[in-house]
């Protein structure tokens, strides 16, 4: 057996810092530091939002839309419980349709994202037929790509094999919306097989777990075949398929301006192919900030769970969040993670979905406990907020506050989490691509404003 140690016998030039490149690094820093005052002396809207963390407008769309404040009688933003549509249609009223129907809903919300209507029963078939005709891998892709380049890290894993799928592909470059259909339509199908083969191969090589590789099953839907690829025995409850296929549903699509969606915007009016693109999306989807913040939840509750002796004192978890917000717990960064959200404001309707079906989960799973626990903290987080930081808008759990222990009650591991975000996401990348393609007229280049000094060129021997 390939051992760990064989991917990690490179020249240590790849990963040495020395003490001359810390000595460049403090002088690029000071070079590159630019003064917090001068965005607001010259009015620029850094990270594309206002003073008030409002996003700047950039584009339009047609796929979705967030609602999170109304108008009041004088023009006034007024905060109010958030709402989600996907093409129209509002997310509660997406969801109690196929849950009311118990079936899944993840392909329905796929078709409705991409051609812009719910599918008939007969589209719908057809259309999960073509997802199932899509999902299998190249000859030896598997063992050549993802298995003898293991990695640590699923997402850039998942990104490499995205690349590298553009050189199977003999229309790679071609940018016609039927060949992009195609395309999108091919890895929408296979990101759960990317993902999960990328975490046995991770899991043999670097940890000397067995290896198997189960095949997806057509007649299976997305979460069923996740839950059954990475499994050693393929078994999961309904309960548990039900709750997976609803975190996709809820994580596909979330308006054109959050990174990795505008990401796909950015370099789809490039004239860039979908490989490129989707690769591109998915970098951004890894960062912790983005994708990534699940895991900060769940980090954050087991270093709660060592701390707080009593887990229903509402004085000692507070005492633990007023610690966070103070850089006393945790990793010290002032946040307490899952509470609050950039655009909404009372309420997130992804995470008030999410929690009934939570406690379903943690009663089979008997973590009774542990979601009374979340839910205390959610409840006294709005508190402690509240007295700390000044809150322009009202805050709230985000749906990524539940994501990280459903998932952990799912036994899924913790390095699938962000690549379960992006095998949802790629539903609405796939469809913003799209939009962007038909309606495409421009590249999107925003600008900056220089803030440099004009110097004279010194001479090398004068300086």
């Amino acid at each position: 057996m390939v051992l760990a140690t064989d991917f990690n016998t490179l020249d240590p030039k790849y990963s040495r810092i020395t003490p001359e490149l810390r000595r460049l690094a403090a002088v690029l820093e000071e070079a590159d530091r630019i003064d917090p005052e001068l965005y607001i002396e010259h009015k620029v809207n850094r990270g594309l939002r206002d003073l008030n963390g409002n996003g700047v407008l950039t584009g339009l769309t047609d796929i979705s839309e967030i609602l999170a404040f109304h108008k009041g009688p004088n023009g006034e933003k007024i905060p109010v419980d958030g709402e989600l549509y996907f093409r129209g249609i509002n997310v509660y009223n997406l969801v109690d349709g196929f849950i009311g129907e118990k079936r899944s809903g993840f392909e329905e919300t796929t078709y409705l994202l991409i051609f812009g209507k719910l599918p008939t029963k007969a589209e719908l078939q057809r259309f999960q037929a073509l997802l199932a005709k899509y999902c299998s891998l190249p000859t030896s892709f598997v063992r050549d790509i993802i298995m003898k380049a293991p990695s640590s890290d699923m997402m850039n894993t998942l990104a490499r094999s995205v690349l590298t799928l553009h050189s199977y592909d003999t229309k790679a470059n071609d940018t016609s919306i039927p060949n992009v259909l195609r395309q999108s339509l091919l890895l929408i199908a296979t990101f759960p097989m990317l993902a999960v083969y990328a975490y046995q191969a991770y899991r043999h090589y670097f940890h000397g777990d067995d290896l198997f590789i189960h095949l997806p099953k057509p007649e299976l839907s997305t979460a069923a075949n996740i839950l059954q690829m990475l499994r050693k025995n393929g078994k999961y409850t309904a309960l548990e398929e039900r709750i997976l296929d609803l975190a996709l549903v809820l994580h596909s699509e979330h308006g054109g301006g959050n990174n990795s969606t505008f990401t796909t915007h950015v370099v789809s009016s490039s004239g860039t192919d979908t490989y490129s693109s989707v690769a591109a999306s998915i970098c951004s989807l890894k960062g912790p900030k983005h994708g990534g913040a699940n895991i900060k939840v769940v980090g954050m509750f087991a270093d709660l769970k060592r701390k707080v002796k009593d887990w229903g004192d509402d004085n000692q978890i507070e005492s633990y969040l007023h610690d966070l917000l103070n850089k006393n717990a945790y990793d010290k960064a002032g946040l307490i993670y899952g509470m609050g959200h950039a655009v909404y404001s009372l309420s997130d309707p992804r995470a008030n979905i999410f929690k009934s079906f939570v406690k379903k989960l943690s009663v089979e799973k008997g973590r009774e406990e542990e979601y009374e626990l979340y839910s205390s903290v959610a409840r006294l987080a709005q508190k402690v907020i509240g007295k700390e930081r000044k809150i322009y808008k009202g805050v709230s759990p985000n749906v990524d506050f539940y994501s990280g222990f459903v998932y952990s009650m799912l036994d899924l591991p913790s390095e699938l989490f962000t690549p379960i975000f992006a095998i949802a996401r790629i539903s609405g990348w796939s469809a913003h691509r799209i939009e962007e393609l038909i309606n495409a007229s421009k590249i999107i280049r925003p600008a900056y404003m220089s803030v440099s000094k004009h110097e004279n060129y010194v001479p090398l021997e004068d300086r």
